[in-house]
């Protein structure tokens, strides 16, 4: 099993020692981007990290993410649900649990889609690794809250998450 990290920023990645790391850079186009040089490089298994900003007072810490949604997706005046691409099935991708909201905008206030916390490129991935039926795996640490001081708490906590990260990533590469 070739296993590939995908993470968004240097920054975030800061002390994560790991062989197969692609830093993606920031939003859904870099992350898909990323993801398809994974795989075009052998990968069969994608692992993704970053931060994310929480909706729900009772999500903290080091999640691992089980559904995703597109929050930027508004079809809804031609008949689609909130965060479904038109004519496909599905909203989320996953499962329930910890569902993430993935946007390319800092979101600083809670979206409208139902999710758990918000980030900018696990949603891409998911689907990218769903179209290519490889096994996606998401995990974030909760730097901030969906409020308008979340821009200062990211930059504040953004590599806090990286040694309780290294130590799930030791479990999952075992």
């Amino acid at each position: 099993m070739v296993k590939a990290l995908i993470i968004a920023l240097k920054l975030e990645a800061r002390d994560i020692e790991y062989s197969n790391i692609y830093i993606s850079g920031v939003g859904k186009v870099n992350a898909t981007i990323a993801t398809m040089k994974a795989i075009q490089d052998g990968a069969n298994e994608i692992i993704n990290f970053g931060t994310a900003g929480s909706n729900n007072d009772s999500v903290s810490g080091l999640v691992e993410v089980t559904g995703f949604v597109d929050r930027d997706m508004n079809a809804t005046v031609n008949g689609f649900k909130l965060g479904q691409t038109p004519y496909e099935k599905d909203v989320v991708i996953g499962t329930q649990g910890i569902v993430c909201g993935t946007g390319d905008t800092f979101a600083t206030t809670k979206p409208k889609i139902d999710c758990d916390i918000v980030d900018m490129e696990s949603y891409a991935i998911a689907k990218t690794c769903m179209l290519h039926n490889i096994p996606f795996k998401s995990y974030k640490y909760i730097s901030d809250n969906t409020d308008t001081n979340s821009p200062t708490a990211w930059l504040e906590n953004v590599s806090k998450g990286n040694k309780l990260f290294q130590k799930e990533l030791d479990k999952t590469v075992r």
